[in-house]
């Protein structure tokens, strides 16, 4: 297992498509420093993302989901 990759979970208040989710999750996994970010369907609005904190921030993620999202989100630490 890879040392220093944080978890955090993304709650996007907004109901979104499947589809919707998956580009935006798509998205999400572009950003350097991403390792993971992937939704449940029994939890559409968590998104679970696993990043390098040497490389990206939580809030660089929060910034990215509401601008490509269009979407309210808040930042929920695990």
């Amino acid at each position: 297992m890879e040392k220093n990759i944080v978890d955090v979970i993304v709650h996007i208040d907004e109901t979104l498509g499947h589809d919707q989710l998956q580009a935006l999750a798509q998205s999400v996994r572009e950003l350097d420093g991403v390792v993971s970010a992937t939704f449940r369907d029994a939890q559409p609005h968590m998104m679970i993302v696993n990043y390098h904190p040497e490389r990206t921030s939580s809030s660089a993620i929060h910034d990215l989901v509401v601008e490509k999202g269009r979407v309210h989100a808040e930042l929920v630490g695990l």
